[in-house]
Order: C-alpha cells, then sequence, then structure tokens
C-alpha cells in the first residue's frame, strides 16, 4: 500500500469509527442499517441471551456485553419484524420459539432486554426469578410499585438487576470524566448539570411511545440517565427531588405524551439540574446536542456527548477548566469499561459495573420526580 492509500484508508477507517460509536444512541429505525461492531475473538467467559427487542438500543447492549467477553447465544422476539432483523445481525445466536425456552437455559447466565418500557421489570423479576441476572435498557422500571416489587425480588434473589445508562456507561468523554473527578482535577464537586435534548422524528416511533403508562414519562424515561449522572458525579448516597414539572407543549396530536421536562434535586453530596425535552432540530448533525456540566471547587468539566456544534468533528468532546489550565480533550479513544465490568460482577458475584443501591436509587429519584411533576401549559403561562 503506498503512502497516499494508506493515508486515504486510515481516515476513512477513523470517520467510519467515529461514526458508529453513536449506535447505542440512534432510534431502532436507523440502528438497523448499521452492522454489527464486535471485539476480537477470544473465548467467551458466559452465555448470554436476549429477549424483548423493541428499542434498537438492545444493539448497543448487545455489543457492550460482547466487548465484555459475553457470548449472545440465543434471543426471543414475538414480533417477527423485530426478530428477523436482530437475527440477520447476530446469525450465529438461536432464535428461541418462546420467552421460557431463553429462561430455562442454564446455560445462560445474563439476559438483557430492551422491551417496551412497562414490561421490563415484571421480565426482569421472573429473569430473577429463574436465577439469572438482568441487563435492560432504560427506563429499566416505570413506577413505584414496580421498584418496590424489584428490590424485593433482587434482595431475595441476589441477582443483579443493572440498567443500561448508556449517556455515562456508554459515552466515552462522561467515562473520561468520571475518572478526572476521581483524580480531584476539579476539586469536590458542588453541582451536575444535565441536559438530553433529543431528535422526534414521530413517523419513526411506534405507537407505545406516544403513550405515558407504556413510556413511563419524560422524567422516568430520558431523566433516570441524568439522574444516575448527577449521583455517580457528586458521590451522593441520599438524595431527594427539589421540584420537577412536565409538559406536551407541541404536540397536541399525541395526547399521552411529554415533551418537555425538567428537575432539581439535593443529595448528601451536592445539587443537580437536569432538563431533557424531545426539540432537536432537522439541522443539527446528531440526534441531540447532549451535555453535562460538572462544577467542582476548583474547576468544572463540559461534556459535548455527542456533537461540538459548528466546531470539532464526531462526539465525546471534553472541556476541564482549573486553576491550572483550560483543556480541550478528545476521548473517542477511550475505553468503556461497562460491558467488562458487568461481565465480571456475574461471575465474581461483585458491584463494580454499578452499585445496585445506585442503580434503585437513579431510578427511584426519576421515579419520584415524574410522579411529583407539575404539568405545565406553556400557552396559558
Amino acid at each position: 500500500m503506498n503512502d497516499e492509500n494508506r493515508r486515504s484508508f486510515l481516515k476513512n477507517s477513523v470517520t467510519t469509527a467515529a461514526g458508529l460509536m453513536g449506535v447505542p444512541f440512534l432510534s431502532q429505525a436507523a440502528t438497523l442499517s448499521i452492522p454489527a461492531i464486535h471485539a476480537p475473538k477470544e473465548p467467551a467467559r458466559i452465555r448470554f441471551g436476549v429477549i424483548g427487542i423493541n428499542h434498537g438500543h438492545i444493539y448497543g447492549q448487545v455489543e457492550a456485553v460482547t466487548r465484555g467477553g459475553g457470548e449472545l447465544v440465543s434471543f426471543y422476539a414475538k414480533e417477527p419484524d423485530l426478530a428477523a432483523t436482530f437475527a440477520k445481525r447476530y446469525p450465529k445466536a438461536k432464535q428461541a420459539s418462546s420467552e421460557k425456552e431463553v429462561l430455562e437455559d442454564t446455560s445462560i447466565k445474563l439476559i438483557l432486554s430492551s422491551i417496551i418500557p412497562d414490561e421490563r421489570a415484571p421480565l426482569g423479576i421472573r429473569v430473577m426469578e429463574h436465577g439469572k441476572d438482568y441487563m435492560v435498557d432504560k427506563p429499566g422500571i416505570t413506577s413505584l410499585d414496580q421498584l418496590a416489587d424489584v428490590r424485593r425480588v433482587q434482595k431475595k434473589t441476589g441477582r443483579i438487576f443493572s440498567i443500561m445508562f448508556s449517556e455515562r456507561f456508554e459515552n466515552k468523554a462522561t467515562v473520561k470524566a468520571g475518572e478526572l473527578v476521581k483524580a480531584g482535577a476539579i476539586g469536590q464537586v458542588i453541582q451536575t448539570i444535565g441536559l438530553g435534548p433529543h431528535r422526534m422524528t414521530p413517523q419513526s416511533r411506534p405507537d407505545w411511545f406516544f403513550d405515558r403508562k407504556r413510556f413511563g414519562g419524560i422524567i422516568c424515561d430520558i431523566g433516570s440517565h441524568q439522574c444516575d449522572q448527577f449521583l455517580f458525579f457528586t458521590g451522593s448516597k441520599k438524595a431527594e427531588v427539589v421540584a420537577s414539572q412536565v409538559g406536551n407543549v407541541h404536540y397536541p396530536q399525541y395526547p399521552k405524551f411529554e415533551d418537555f421536562g425538567d428537575l432539581m434535586l439535593r443529595g448528601d453530596g451536592g445539587m443537580g439540574y437536569i432538563r431533557v425535552d424531545w426539540f432537536t432540530p432537522d439541522g443539527l448533525k446528531s440526534w441531540g446536542d447532549g451535555r453535562l456540566t460538572i462544577l467542582g471547587t476548583e474547576g468544572y468539566i463540559e461534556i459535548r456527548k455527542n456533537i461540538d456544534i459548528a466546531g470539532r468533528d464526531g462526539g465525546n468532546h471534553l472541556f476541564l477548566v482549573n486553576q491550572k489550565e483550560t483543556r480541550y480533550m478528545d476521548c473517542s479513544q477511550e475505553n468503556l469499561p461497562y460491558g467488562r465490568l458487568l461481565v465480571d460482577d456475574v461471575l465474581n458475584r461483585t458491584e463494580t459495573a454499578m452499585p445496585q443501591e445506585h442503580c434503585f436509587l437513579a431510578t427511584e429519584l426519576a421515579l419520584k420526580a415524574q410522579q411529583k411533576a407539575q404539568m405545565v401549559d406553556v400557552h396559558k403561562a
């Protein structure tokens, strides 16, 4: 390969890799057309299965566990079209004839799911009662009653109930920020500000997407990501919802939908503000300009998760400002440890990927904020 061709090859490879980094966050319709990314072939450390693939996030979930040393061996989905696309993506995985077939396979240690949100907790309970661990797309739980049931069964069985908070676990800049905060780069964390805008694209969404009862509400759904990050970066073990509000300000044709929400949190390690919405304009070259600002006593970090508007290409941008410097970091080459750590936890019965109580507390905050949220009508304000 001559020098010119080599440079072209490397440029194209990097561009392709950067584009694929967004796979876990794409809508189902967009995700299905993108080829799978697999870790180098090594002996599998665990065998895992999939039940329910109603959201495209399942592909990011599978890839995370595969990178961590898992082997996908079987899956079940009741929808023929979704099952056919998944089978094409993962031809080596057996398509099971029923949920029961996957649950009763004694060789499988971990079950993944992105089933319709209000069905995720009941499925997780069945998984844990079958002696298996569970990793589910967010929101993993859509009501406080479901949370109580999941807590009870998890405590009884000792199994793992892990929610894939992909905006932290699968975003390399956010992973890097965790390392910097732990190293004391900005002193003691005081507050986090999490912004989670998303693109609507109504024609690509299934019916359940517009039904609050099915998806749990905008704070329960998208806001759970930011609740997780608030707890993680402030180190809070206890927290409360100070105020919250939600609204449907632009989509009257979907009366059970919410397109805006925000909330304030107070924890024993810091404070937090969160805003989530479905107003990403089509002119943006990303599904959402997700941002996280972490304020510390000695500086701050700002993360542009998916795009640096009118700036650098790609995602995973981190800006660090402290008493010594102002610094930009391209985090696109950072490792993503969640999948590997979760496989470790399945094997070793540890909590290195995410403490179980952290998972439940982040969910509890989102559910309580959703429950107590005031409904706003900007047209009457």
